[in-house]
């Protein structure tokens, strides 16, 4: 098969060189630095147990590219609406296409049934911009678990996990997700086919929702957070808001927030991708993560207080950072 990895970062970059390594036709998206360097030297990955180099097309341009047979979005979901449209000249009639991205999906509620079918969360898809230029059949939703970075332009470390689980969003076994899910076992990564995609991301999403932009607040560590004791509540009290939304979907999540909490805590002395992003001066995701489900919690009637408490400091913090605010103020004086 051939791949395009739309948004070759840590995770796209893991993705692609392993999937060219296996035998694979392989193009990139990337862009600055990073795309220079693949370029003039090819695309290395490394981790404990692998080092090697594959050469593989990259580009800025999806219409350098053209046809494939399946596209892998590793965009942050912020990214995503500017680029739906450039998309287009990858698909043919069968191209699928696969969101190994965090946060809540813009497909939610594509190929979704009931009541809610086909709602856009605007804090997802403006506009539903992304659904005009991807059709809700191409989509094949994913899980992201592994760990990478990127160690310097054109390298790829890879430092955890290898999991990819995948799943159609009407739940069925398809024979382009078997094909798919081979083709990733073949180049070395687990990819189970779940026919509940959506329980596995609210799972992520539990922990998600307060642990990353707590972090981002904080600076802390998923093992400071969760065993503070004045935070740890806060935490609990969040992810309950969050499992108030499962149920009033209708779903329910086999996992409780102590268990959860716990399970976060023995990950350690870990820096979530938020605050990550934050400390290299990166957007952060908090809309998809945060602010999507705060949108989803308002349209349900669920009061999300604790959570909405979070998402609006991790946001001032973000505008801070961004300088919003000081323009803002600087703005409002020169009227005053």
């Amino acid at each position: 098969m051939k791949f395009c990895i739309v948004g070759a970062g840590a995770i796209g970059g893991m993705v692609g060189a392993k999937l060219a390594n296996a035998g694979h036709e392989v193009a990139l998206i990337a862009r600055g630095p990073h795309l220079a360097a693949i370029r003039e030297k090819g695309l290395r990955y490394s981790s404990a147990d692998e080092d090697f180099t594959v050469q593989v097309e990259a580009s800025e341009n999806p219409a350098d590219i053209g046809p494939v047979d399946v596209v892998i979005i590793s965009l942050k979901a912020h990214s995503v609406p500017a680029m739906a449209e450039k998309m287009v000249p990858l698909f043919k009639e069968d191209t699928s296409v696969i969101t190994a991205m965090n946060g809540l999906p813009w497909w939610y509620f594509q190929r979704h049934g009931g009541e809610m079918e086909g709602t856009i969360l605007e804090s997802l898809d403006p506009g539903g911009i992304i659904t005009k230029h991807i059709a809700p059949e191409r989509v094949i939703g994913c899980m992201v678990l592994p760990a990478a970075e990127i160690a310097e332009p054109g390298h790829i470390k890879h430092t955890e996990g290898l999991k990819f689980p995948i799943g159609e969003l009407d739940g069925t076994i398809s024979d382009r997700i078997k094909a798919i899910s081979g083709a990733m076992e073949e180049a070395g990564f687990k990819c189970p086919i779940t026919e509940d995609i959506r329980h596995d991301l609210w799972v992520k999403l539990m922990g998600n929702v307060p642990l990353n932009p707590i972090s981002a607040l904080t600076g802390a560590t998923l093992v400071e957070i969760t065993e503070h004791p004045a935070v740890r509540p806060l935490v609990a009290e969040s992810m309950q808001e969050v499992l108030n939304c499962c149920t009033k979907l209708g779903m329910e999540i086999s996992v409780t927030v102590e268990r959860r909490i716990e399970g976060a805590r023995r990950v350690g002395a870990h820096k979530t991708s938020m605050l990550q992003d934050l400390e290299a001066g990166r957007p952060m995701e908090l809309e998809c993560m945060v602010g999507a489900v705060l949108e989803l919690g308002q349209k349900l009637g669920v009061p999300m207080p604790y959570t909405q408490a979070i998402y609006a400091t991790t946001k001032l913090l973000g505008e801070v950072k961004d300088g919003a605010v000081s323009s803002l103020f600087a703005d409002q004086e020169k009227s005053a």
